[in-house]
């Protein structure tokens, strides 16, 4: 379920915020009325004294040589908007660029790596966590460099839309080329807004937006879900081990394509692995595979991108639909399966139409060997009759002959 957004959740902020004013205690501070949750179960515990030695089952489901035969997406950048991203565990030590990292939550500032509540290191490590050895985990571009962003800590606290949108500010002017957002908020927000702006400033920018869709998907309700929904954003709905829709995933008419996100291994802070659940780690997995397509086509559009992730999806049915959008990623097939720049999703061609039934020839004109024959036909039967007529002829004069001879006797 998502954490720290439902109506209910402020409902009760608020009222205990009026119980400790009353007490004479502190209140919490102010909540946003856009707060943006995450979209992520939250159930790890950190840091893990173990490793998780096998290899994942999302990943095992994806052919690494060939999807690694190109690039490893050595050169992208990719922001991760999140609750900040751990520096400390070794898989992704390698891969933060502090220097472009900023924290939005602390007011004393940061580099983006205080990450207190661990789902930003999970997003992270899905995108670009580094071999290690003793874990078969990795993230799906592990040469991409991450740029850390603290921009939600858990608690809904401050303005979520403007810091928000100056998160996203920051990664473009810090060069990301793609940024992940694993959070969501149901809240009626239009491109017109702070935060759809930007957006918009990123896709001219050349990024690429990766969104997740939610978690409130249990009751089968469709609503959207922002950024998720807005204009040129990649939605990204959670699927499980089938290729179905997980029960918890958000649909409607703005979800743009599915990945895994039931039992997701993934980095925590300190050291080691966990196993999640949501929307939360099904974007990143998308986001990764974006990262492989901009570094080996970096002329593409933030467009191109994503229909490419969309053409090449695993379809359950002939187009998309409110679920799994144009189906389930396929990180060898969007990688290898690109001869040249893509254009939009189009529905799969039903079977072809039976062929309509055909009237048998009727020849018009005889051939050259079909006219000597029947003129050879008449030929014959001309000398026959000709035969015949000698012959009676014939026959007629011997008995005219007989008859005179007969008569003088």
């Amino acid at each position: 379920m998502r954490q720290a957004v439902s109506r209910s959740s402020r409902a009760a902020l608020a009222a205990a915020a009026l119980a400790l004013a009353a007490l004479g205690g502190a209140a919490p501070a102010p909540q946003s009325p856009y707060a943006f949750g995450l979209d992520g179960a939250g159930e790890c515990t950190f840091p893990m004294k173990k490793q998780i030695a096998d290899r994942p089952w999302a990943l095992q489901r994806v052919m690494l040589d060939a999807l690694w035969a190109r690039t490893k997406g050595k050169g992208v950048r990719v922001a991760v908007i999140d609750t900040g991203v751990d520096r400390a565990n070794p898989q992704l030590a390698g891969a933060l660029d502090t220097g472009a990292g900023r924290d939005f939550i602390d007011p004393r500032g940061g580099d983006g790596t205080n990450d207190t509540v661990g789902h930003g290191t999970k997003v992270a490590g899905l995108i670009a966590a580094r071999p290690q050895q003793g874990t078969g985990f990795v993230g799906l571009a592990p040469e991409a460099t991450v740029i850390p962003i603290r921009q939600n800590d858990g608690q809904a606290t401050g303005n979520a839309v403007a810091t928000l949108a100056q998160a996203v500010d920051h990664a473009v002017a810090m060069g990301a080329r793609v940024i992940n957002i694993s959070q969501d908020t149901d809240a009626p927000l239009t491109p017109d807004s702070e935060l759809g702006k930007a957006v918009q400033r990123a896709l001219a920018a050349k990024a690429v937006v990766v969104a997740s869709a939610g978690n409130d998907g249990l009751s089968g309700q469709k609503h959207r879900t922002y950024p998720a929904a807005f204009p040129g954003v990649l939605a990204v709905a959670s699927s499980d081990r089938n290729n179905e829709r997980a029960a918890f995933s958000q649909p409607g008419d703005f979800i743009g394509v599915a990945a895994p996100g039931v039992d997701m291994v993934s980095t925590v802070p300190g050291f080691g692995q966990c196993i999640d659940n949501g929307t939360s780690f099904s974007a990143p997995y998308v986001a990764g595979v974006a990262a492989l397509l901009v570094a080996e086509h970096p002329q593409w559009t933030p467009q191109e991108v994503v229909w490419q992730i969309q053409n090449t999806a695993e379809r359950s049915v002939k187009g998309r639909d409110d679920y799994v959008g144009w189906g389930v990623v396929d990180p060898v097939r969007a990688v290898t399966q690109d001869d040249g720049p893509p254009g939009p999703p189009v529905p799969d061609p039903g079977p072809p139409p039976a062929a309509a039934p055909q009237a048998a020839a009727v020849p018009m004109s005889e051939t050259a060997q079909e006219r000597d024959q029947r003129i050879g036909t008449y030929a014959l039967g001309i000398a026959g009759v000709l035969i015949a007529v000698v012959a009676g002829t014939a026959t007629v004069v011997r008995d005219a002959r007989r008859g005179r001879r007969d008569r003088s006797q």
